[in-house]
């Protein structure tokens, strides 16, 4: 290898550790319907997607999402808060996995696999909120150590 393709691949490897956080990332940008995303996690990003901005106002939309595990997960917990300036406003909790019971279909993976999700979910909601607010969301596993995170940024003016 030439000197200066080394020096440049310490150059690269030095930025990647000298940095604090992860990018933010944009899952959809429409007229009146914004939602960025950046991982909590200080050790792993992830990979996260909608097909349109629109299909969330449906009850149903298909997703993508894919990440290497860094943690078993024979149990998983999430939970999710919305936050407006700053201030938790709700807070929703839920087991994903736990054993005899599971809700989907990566329970059981192991440390260093990778997961992909491709399909549909269903928020449960009929709208959503309008304004400009945070959804902080937050995966554990059964030793309560972070699976995934993320905050994501809506920012909705959608009239319905």
């Amino acid at each position: 290898m030439k000197t200066s393709n080394v020096l440049v691949l310490i150059l690269v490897l030095l930025y990647i550790n000298a940095s604090t956080e992860w990018p933010t990332h944009t899952v959809c940008k429409e007229d009146n319907l914004e939602i960025y995303y950046k991982s909590c996690d200080a050790q792993q990003d992830f990979a996260f997607s909608i097909d349109h901005c629109s299909d969330i106002a449906t009850h149903t939309f298909n997703i993508r999402a894919a990440i290497v595990l860094r943690h078993n997960i024979k149990e998983l917990y999430i939970k999710i808060n919305l936050i407006i300036n700053g201030k938790t406003i709700l807070t929703y909790s839920e087991t994903l996995c736990e054993p005899g019971h599971s809700k989907l279909i990566f329970c059981g993976k192991k440390k260093g696999e990778h997961l992909y999700y491709e399909g549909p979910v269903t928020l449960g909601i009929k709208e959503i909120p309008q304004g400009d607010y945070t959804i902080s969301a937050k995966l554990t596993n059964e030793d309560h150590v972070i699976v995934a995170c993320a905050d994501f940024t809506v920012k909705n003016y959608l009239d319905y």
